[in-house]
């Protein structure tokens, strides 16, 4: 690197770490919420996460088949308490950051349906993180009545700086891994909590399967989760949650490039403390931690 680099590189370490404490003081605050919540418990040896990919289908019944929830604690996102097994895994943790969850959206009656069914299905100690940032003023309370679910808010301004304060402030539960995916929240959220082996399943990350443009010049894609039943469907458009705008083929590539920067950044934050992420996704496109496949059943 030239010394004219170095300089630039200077300058915009010190701008973007000016600006993010400035976003931080007008638009949250530095608190560290899900440090302070600790534990649901005595925590087990390590952590399992489950993603929504269509993998996830085969993994989970062998999950469940090895009792894997005795040993390990889990951490569920999204839509898994609509699942049957939902009660039998008896995740300690649960993770929302899609603004789907707490802002109007085209999804707002499944949403319901999720609330419903987490304050109706839930029966023991259970921690759920949703994102700070709240512009509607979603009360999540309101929601969940349930006393089991305690609700604890995670940061979502992404730091863009000096290394060695980033890891930082990620160590005081300040900076966020907020890079695209719940999952990357999830293992922010499981380093934070103490654990230092992170197991991921239905990690897939197929972003770029089936992305093509119709004559209707509309950024398509063909996307299944692992509760997907029946043959794949034809790529539909594909839309910005809230507001529902559609991707541009430079806007999608760009917010895919940043979601893969951010695994990589988390495999480095996570190698600082010693701990271990390791994807058990068989065919994930993930590149950036070490591999633990599971092997299919023959």
């Amino acid at each position: 690197m030239t010394l004219s680099e170095k300089a630039i590189r200077l300058i915009r370490d010190t701008f973007d770490t000016a600006l993010y404490f400035a976003v931080m003081a007008v638009k949250e605050n530095f608190r560290n919420y899900v440090g302070r919540a600790g534990t649901v418990g005595k925590p087990k040896p390590g952590v399992v996460i489950l993603g929504n990919g269509p993998s996830l289908a085969d993994d989970l019944p062998r999950l469940i088949a090895r009792r894997e929830y005795e040993t390990h604690d889990f951490m569920a996102v999204n839509y898994f308490a609509l699942d049957e097994r939902f009660e039998t895994v008896r995740p300690a943790y649960y993770v929302l950051s899609d603004p789907m969850f707490f802002r109007d959206s085209a999804y707002r009656e499944r949403v319901a349906e999720l609330y419903r069914t987490l304050d109706r299905k839930v029966t023991w100690p259970m921690h759920l993180y949703v994102q700070y940032y709240n512009p509607e003023r979603f009360d999540y309370r309101a929601a969940l009545p349930n006393p089991r679910i305690r609700i604890i808010p995670f940061h979502t301004q992404c730091y863009r700086g000096f290394r060695r304060l980033e890891f930082w402030l990620y160590r005081h539960g300040l900076g966020s891994a907020n890079f695209g995916t719940v999952v990357q929240v999830c293992e922010y959220i499981a380093l934070l909590l103490g654990y230092r082996t992170l197991e991921l399943y239905g990690v897939d990350h197929t972003l770029l399967d089936g992305l093509c443009v119709d004559e209707r010049n509309r950024l398509c894609r063909l996307d299944r989760h692992y509760y997907d039943t029946g043959a794949p469907t034809a790529p539909q458009p594909i839309f910005q949650k809230v507001p529902p705008v559609p991707y541009t083929m430079a806007s999608y590539l760009a917010e895919v490039a940043e979601l893969f920067r951010g695994h990589e950044v988390l495999r480095d934050y996570a190698a600082s403390l010693g701990a271990r992420i390791i994807n058990r996704t068989h065919g994930s496109l993930i590149d950036a931690y070490e591999r633990g496949a599971e092997e299919p059943e023959r």
